[in-house]
């Protein structure tokens, strides 16, 4: 009888999945890769001879178990064999985000200690160098694309296709070493360590096991019902615990196809020819898709623009309905599929949704608005919520109970329960291990029975059970006259529109709520060469009158909208502005996964939320700004600050105020 805490078969690591899946599936496609614009494949049989080289070759370098390898490039094959050769030695795989600058590259390496980094390219080698007089356990630098590394000392830096070649060569002498480090490898050990975003403070080391991430993988797939035929696009930072989950651990439960892209630049197009049938993305990234649509549809005839409106407004009426299988009537449904022929089909197309039989979005609340807009196009697109300390699942959508204000109920094998507080707690077979060398933070996170708390705010609809989250508990606050204050809310709200790409909402123990504003430099960039506006930099084309009264348009929209919401109704926009420079991840403004760290935020641009609230309208600053070359400078700007109409019950406190 099979222990009920491990699955079937014993297979407790992801080396044994790896070996299942190829005595399985042997011949079947395991990864492909777009190099040169040709896709590669390799079958399962193909991969795992190509990983245990690279772990042999690993050996052959002294590698140790309990050793910590750093990857750092794009998602490639080769760097998900990193990661399982890696375990397979016993050694533990600390993925890093490839656009991290230097000094947070410099810090992961030295908190965990890696020996060995496995480096993308040249770039990611140069980081590597620069670090090295703080990062002092780096023994050895392997680099995948051999690239301008002719001239670079080797005498502790190797190719990784040598590393195979010297893995190879040693098979014979260090084969039964590795497989007795493999048959050490149980349901306890670590299978990899991710560090968080880092929101408040420094990232933290989460240490997950292989029961983490195979029960969490097994489950999500058994819910959803994936299978080995699924094509998935792996595109998202290697770093993320979505990506792990989705192109790893699920990967090897189901045994379906990892698909590499070639780089940003192509992924459109590789998207297309793999049309993936499983698909994940966060909401920046469908924001991201509905912006190139509504440029394109503005520079589209007359007659087509009519035309994709017409069937638009059939498809928000219909659409949802008929994805979750409920009664339409004759007529709709004649609309909808004359609508899936000239205008939702060859958008999917466009796109490369149109195989996608499960998405998921999740690492922040989407904008319903955005939510309902692909639903209405007929791709299955449900919401989950989660976290890196759960292996990503907390709650999921089932299919038929789709909607855009809930985050669906407690995934398979996770309970939910919500604190006198309203903040969310939850534990489960995936619930993180430690914080690596912080016990602290650990104990103040998951209590001895296992429980985690969130630090998000949220509730169980009594009529559904579904999942409601409201904010971040810590953004979570009160109005001077206590009504509530959820910044998140309303900024997915602004975020609907093509022209704003990032919005802060402040009021917490405010009179009234104000905004700064991030215009998308594409969408409002269009839009100006369509109307021969000339301009000679971000700042001077989010300076532009009519750029101000645009984006004003829209939070008077949204008020409307935020209005009618009873209970958030305070939360309206009474002023705004439009931010000189975007938010960005070098300046700390944002996480290398785009979430807002309010706090930098508030503090970095202090003089302009003073403005927001002391009546000006117009406030002079100055700002500290990080080139792409590494080199700080300031940028200058006069700002003006806008007033804008409020509704309801807003609207006549503020009649009586003034």
């Amino acid at each position: 009888m099979t222990d009920p805490q491990t699955p079937a078969g014993e297979l407790l690591s992801v080396p044994a999945l790896l070996a299942r899946n190829v005595a399985r599936y042997g011949d079947r496609p395991a990864y492909r890769e777009k190099e040169f614009g040709i896709w590669q494949s390799w079958t399962w049989a193909e991969a795992a001879e190509e990983i245990r080289a690279l772990a042999l070759g690993f050996l052959a370098l002294g590698l140790k178990q309990g050793d910590y390898v750093a990857i750092i490039g794009r998602n490639r094959p080769a760097h998900y064999w990193g990661m399982i050769a890696a375990q397979m030695c016993g050694a533990i795989p600390v993925p890093l985000y490839q656009d991290a600058v230097a000094e947070e590259m410099a810090y992961v390496l030295e908190h965990c200690g890696a020996r060995f980094v496995i480096c993308g390219d040249q770039e990611q080698v140069d980081k590597v160098l620069e670090v090295e007089e703080t990062v002092k356990a780096v023994d050895q630098i392997i680099y995948t694309d051999r690239r301008g590394m002719r001239k670079y000392d080797h005498s502790r830096m190797n190719a990784l296709v040598d590393v195979q070649t010297e893995g190879r060569a040693a098979a014979q002498r260090l084969g039964g070493e590795l497989d007795a480090r493999i048959a050490a490898l149980d349901y306890d050990s670590t299978c990899v360590m991710l560090y968080t975003s880092g929101t408040t403070g420094k990232p933290k080391g989460v240490i997950l096991s292989n029961r983490n991430i195979i029960e969490t993988a097994r489950n999500s797939a058994q819910f959803d019902h994936l299978r080995q035929s699924e094509e998935i696009v792996a595109y998202l930072p290697m770093a993320w615990v979505g990506d792990f989950i989705f192109s790893l651990g699920q990967a090897m439960w189901a045994g379906f196809t990892v698909n590499c892209p070639e780089g940003a630049h192509t992924m459109m197009t590789d998207m297309r020819e793999i049309g993936p049938t499983y698909f994940f993305a966060p909401p920046r990234v469908f924001e991201g898709q509905l912006t190139t649509v509504m440029i394109r549809m503005e520079d589209a005839g007359r007659f087509k623009r009519w035309l994709f409106k017409h069937f638009m407004a059939v498809a928000q009426r219909v659409g949802p309905a008929l994805l979750d299988g409920e009664s339409v009537g004759l007529m709709d449904r004649l609309s909808y599929g004359l609508g899936k022929m000239f205008i939702y089909g060859p958008l999917k197309n466009t796109l490369g949704l149109s195989r996608v039989r499960v998405g998921y979005t999740a690492g922040e609340a989407i904008g319903p608005e955005i939510f309902d807009f692909y639903r209405s196009l007929g791709i299955n697109l449900k919401q989950l919520y989660g976290q890196t300390e759960a292996s990503v699942f907390i709650t999921q959508q089932p299919d038929g109970q789709v909607r855009s204000d809930t985050v669906g109920v407690p995934s398979p094998g996770v309970e939910v329960r919500i604190a006198e507080n309203g903040e969310v707690f939850y534990r489960s077979p995936g619930t993180f291990v430690a914080y690596y060398k912080n016990p602290e933070s650990t104990a103040s996170t998951k209590d001895p029975e296992g429980w985690v708390a969130t630090g998000d705010a949220g509730f169980f609809e009594e009529s559904t059970g579904h999942l409601r989250i409201i904010d971040r508990a810590k953004d979570v606050g009160k109005m001077a006259d206590g009504g509530m204050f959820a910044p998140k809310f309303v900024e997915n709200k602004l975020k609907f529109y093509p022209n704003i790409l990032e919005a802060v909402v402040l009021g917490n123990g405010r009179d009234f709520c104000t905004a700064m504003i991030n215009i998308d430099l594409g969408a409002v960039g269009n839009w100006a060469e369509r109307n021969n506006i000339a301009y000679a930099s971000y700042q001077e084309l989010a300076g532009h009158p009519q750029v101000y009264a645009t984006i004003k348009e829209h939070v008077e929209a949204v008020n409307r909208s935020v209005a009618e919401d009873e209970m958030l109704a305070g939360c309206q926009v009474h002023r705004f502005l439009v931010l000189h420079k975007e938010l960005d991840p070098d300046d700390g403004e944002m996480t290398r996964t785009r979430k807002v760290r309010r706090a930098v935020v508030g503090e970095k641009f202090s003089d302009l939320v003073d403005a927001l609230y002391d009546g000006s309208d117009s406030v002079y600053t100055e700002t500290e700004v990080t080139y792409e070359d590494g080199r700080r400078g300031k940028i200058t700007a006069t700002l003006k600050i806008e007033d804008v109409q409020v509704f309801g019950a807003a609207q006549r406190q503020r009649v009586a105020a003034q």
